[in-house]
This record gives C-alpha cells, structure tokens and sequence, in this order.
C-alpha cells in the first residue's frame, strides 16, 4: 500500500503541480486584492442632483402623445438637468431615449463631448482624458453586450481606468481599471475556464479537483507510513530494547 500510494501520488502531483501553483498564485491575488477596490467604488461618486419639479415645463401628457409605446418611464437627472428616461416597446428603434424635462428634447443618442462630461462628473482621479470611443459592437469582456452602444474613456491615471456610459441613456455602466482585468483573469485561471470566463459547468474543474483530492489522500497514507508509524515502530522498538535491558 505503501509503494502503490507513493507512485499515484508522484504521478498526480506531477501532473497537478502546475495547477496547484496556479491556484495558489491567482487564491492568493483574489484574496488579498480588496474586493471594493477591484470594483472601481474608489473611481467614482454620485454627483446626482436632486430632481427640481419647476424645471419640468415638458409635461407627461406631452411626452405620452409623442411617444405612445412607452414600457417604462423614470425622472432623473442628467448633468444636472431634469430628464425623462423611457423604455421604449421593443420594437421600437431606439428602444431607450432621454428626453428634457424642460425643453422636450431628445438628449440621445450622446455626443461624444456630453459622455466625456458625465465620465468626468463620476470620476473622481486627477487624470486627464486618453481616450474615447464609441462601441457599438464586439465589446471588451469587461463590458456587457447589452449596455451597447456605449461610450469608453480612458483616463491617464494609476491602474489605466477606463469608464463606460450609455450612449443611450447616458448612464455609467462600467468602471474598470487593470487591476480589475488582473482580477478577471486570476479568477479564469482559478476556474480553469479558459475560453469565455462564464463557464460555471466546468468538466476540466471538476476532474483535476477530483484527481488533487485523490493526490492530497495518498499524501495523507504517504504521512502516515512515513511519520506515524515510523514513530509508532520506533517506541516500541524502543520499549522492547528497555525490556530485554531489565
């Protein structure tokens, strides 16, 4: 039993000793990294005003009559401005629009000047804006497809932060840095899931957990062999030397 458990496990952790120091490389970063600050909480803030009634000249009984398909209707506030987000019946195109409050006007889809200013309203670094750009399609796997389309700024700042806001209704949808895209990929790793990073049925995991199980229990009959039983021979060894001196 003993020569049988010392090859599996020769065997398995030589072909599991890579994954191991992965799992203790990314566990390590996952844990330590503050998850708060992978979230990108510390690069933004709600500069949301307060919604000012006087402001809404544009009444509902006007929005309704210039937009019949309504699904959902929500005031809110936009740089500052009292505005009418709708969601529209899906067949409309766009399905989602920002009207003023106080003029009636169609605010979206964004210009590119008006996201960089809500970017810059969130934003709470010292960094100058990089970069902008508009997606509309095949977006970063730090952005979810259905935000599309949306408006990217990059800021010259520690950890290269990135902000997306909504070109359709301009509200920010994402806030990423590079320590957030290290966290995406240690956990990948961590998973093993190295095709999308969503897999949550993971076979290839199941069975190298499976197999570093069987490794940690024959490690468990190599201790035993070579660290209890050692001992235990060695006193009573021991005690039958003391008898046979007596």
């Amino acid at each position: 039993m003993h020569k049988t458990a010392r090859k599996l496990h020769q065997w398995l952790m030589l072909f599991l000793g890579l994954q191991f120091a992965i799992w203790s490389v990314t566990g390590a970063y996952m844990v330590y990294m503050d998850i708060d600050f992978i979230h990108g909480d510390d690069l933004v803030t709600d500069p949301q005003a307060k919604v000012q009634p006087a402001q809404m000249h544009y009444s509902l009984q006007q929005l309704t009559h210039a937009y019949p398909k309504i699904n959902n209707i929500s005031v809110d506030t936009l740089l500052g401005e009292t505005v009418y987000r709708l969601t529209l019946a899906e067949s409309e195109s766009p399905n989602k629009v920002v009207i003023s409050a106080q003029s009636g006007q169609v605010l979206t889809p964004l210009s590119e000047l008006t996201a960089v200013s809500i970017a810059q309203s969130f934003y709470t670094g010292n960094g100058e804006v990089a970069e902008v750009t508009l997606i509309t399609d095949n977006p970063p796997f730090e952005l979810n497809p259905r935000h599309l389309p949306a408006w990217r700024i990059n800021f010259d700042d520690f950890g290269a932060p990135s902000l997306y806001v909504s070109a359709q209704t301009g509200i920010l949808v994402g806030k990423r840095h590079e320590f957030w895209r290290w966290f995406d990929w240690m956990f990948r790793f961590h998973i093993m899931d190295y095709s999308s990073g969503e897999d949550i049925d993971n076979a290839l995991l199941f069975w190298v957990a499976l197999l570093a199980s069987f490794g940690a229990l024959t490690g468990m009959v190599l201790v035993y062999f070579r660290v209890f039983k050692g001992l235990f021979m060695r006193r009573k060894k021991s005690r039958a030397q003391g008898v046979g001196v007596a």
